[in-house]
C-alpha cells in the first residue's frame, strides 16, 4: 500500500500557493505517494472531507493567484477534543504525512497535531507579510510588493496632476516589511511602519520644510494590524498643514490577489518539492525556509515569541534620502 500525504492551505491566501500545491502533488506522485487534499484548511480535516489529487488535477494552476484548495481559519481546531477526532480520522484514512501551507497560525496547529500523535508534518511559509521567524522570505511577498507598486504608480499620476498629498496604506499585519520595500520602490517621500513610527506633528514639520518644492506627495503607511489607521493620520495632517490637500487610499486585499511573480513561482515550486522530499527522508515538525539566499529546513516558529518584525531602518532612511 502506498504511503499517503495530505495537503492543505490555511489562514490568509497568498500568491504562489497554487504553485506550491502543484509542486507538492507532482513531487509526491513522482516518489510514489498517494496525495490527498482538503478544502478550507484545517476545517476540511475537522469536517472529515479529504479527496485525492493527481498530477493532472493541478494542471494550469501555477499562474493563478489565491489557492485552489481554498483557505480558512478554523476556530474548532483550537479545541483538544476536535483535534483528537481529526487525528483519529487521519489515522483511519492512512495519512502518514501532512504538508500545511500558511503562516504562524497554520504552523501552530500543525505542531500541535503532530505532538499529539498525528501525522508527520512539514509547513511551507505562505503569507504576503513576510513576518515568519526562521525564514527570510515567505511565498506571496514579492507579488504583493509588485501589486502595491503598480497601484501607487497609478496614484502618483493623479497626485501629480491635481497637486494632492496621498497617504497610501499597505497590508503587513504588525510588520513593516511590505511598506518599507514598497515605499522605496515607488519613490515615496515618507514611510511609517509600526517598528519605526513617526508622530504626525513631526511629519507635518518635515512636509512644510522640504528641501525642494513639491506639488504632490506619497506617504506609505503600514496598517500595523489596524486597517484604516491612515484616515486618522490624514485628519491630523489636515489640521497641522491646512493649506495642503490630502487623500487616503487603502490598498487592502488588492495586494494579495493576481498572478504570482516569477520569484514567487520559483520559490513556491522549490519549497513544495523540498517539503515532500524532506518528509520522505524522515524530517518533520519543521518548515521550509529561505536563509541567506539558500533553501533550508527550519524549526517551526516559537509560539511564545512575536512574529518577525522589521529591525533594519536602512530602507526607511534611504527612502527619505532619495526623496529629497
Amino acid at each position: 500500500m502506498k504511503k499517503r500525504l495530505l495537503l492543505l492551505t490555511s489562514g490568509g491566501d497568498s500568491p504562489g500557493m497554487n504553485a506550491t500545491i502543484r509542486a507538492v502533488v507532482r513531487t509526491g506522485c513522482y516518489h510514489g505517494l498517494e496525495v490527498f487534499a482538503c478544502h478550507d484548511g484545517y476545517q476540511g480535516v475537522v469536517n472529515q472531507r479529504i479527496f485525492p489529487l493527481h498530477p493532472e488535477d493541478v494542471a494550469n494552476c501555477i499562474q493563478r493567484g489565491g489557492t485552489i484548495l481554498r483557505s480558512n481559519r478554523s476556530l474548532e481546531f483550537h479545541q483538544q477534543e476536535i483535534r483528537d477526532k481529526c487525528r483519529t480520522f487521519l489515522k483511519h484514512e492512512g495519512i502518514e504525512y501532512l504538508v500545511a501551507i500558511g503562516g504562524d497560525g497554520t504552523f501552530r496547529g500543525a505542531a500541535l497535531l503532530e505532538q499529539e500523535g498525528g501525522p508527520k508534518i512539514i509547513g511551507i511559509p505562505g503569507t504576503i507579510d513576510n513576518d515568519i521567524n526562521g525564514t527570510d522570505y515567505t511565498i506571496g511577498y514579492d507579488t504583493a510588493r509588485n501589486n502595491a507598486v503598480r497601484a501607487i504608480d497609478n496614484i502618483r499620476d493623479t497626485a501629480a496632476s491635481n497637486s494632492l498629498y496621498f497617504l497610501v496604506e499597505t497590508m503587513g499585519r504588525n510588520a513593516g516589511f511590505l511598506a518599507a520595500d514598497v515605499a522605496l520602490a515607488s519613490g515615496a517621500e515618507y514611510v511609517i511602519t509600526p517598528e519605526f513610527p513617526l508622530a504626525m506633528r513631526d511629519l507635518a514639520k518635515q512636509i512644510l520644510a522640504p528641501k525642494r518644492k513639491k506639488n504632490s506627495l506619497i506617504i506609505i503607511v503600514a496598517e500595523a494590524d489596524h486597517s484604516g489607521r491612515s484616515f486618522k493620520m490624514a485628519e491630523e495632517l489636515k489640521v497641522l498643514t491646512p493649506s495642503l490637500d490630502y487623500r487616503v487610499c487603502v490598498l487592502g486585499h488588492i495586494q494579495r490577489g493576481g498572478s504570482p511573480t516569477v520569484t514567487d513561482r520559483v520559490t513556491a515550486s522549490t519549497m513544495g518539492s523540498l517539503a515532500v522530499e524532506a518528509l520522505l527522508h524522515g524530517k518533520s515538525s519543521c518548515m521550509t525556509a529561505m536563509q541567506h539566499g539558500k533553501y533550508a529546513l527550519a524549526p517551526f516558529p516559537d509560539v511564545t515569541q512575536p512574529a518577525k518584525r522589521l529591525t533594519n531602518e536602512d530602507l526607511i532612511k534611504l527612502t527619505t534620502i532619495l526623496a529629497t
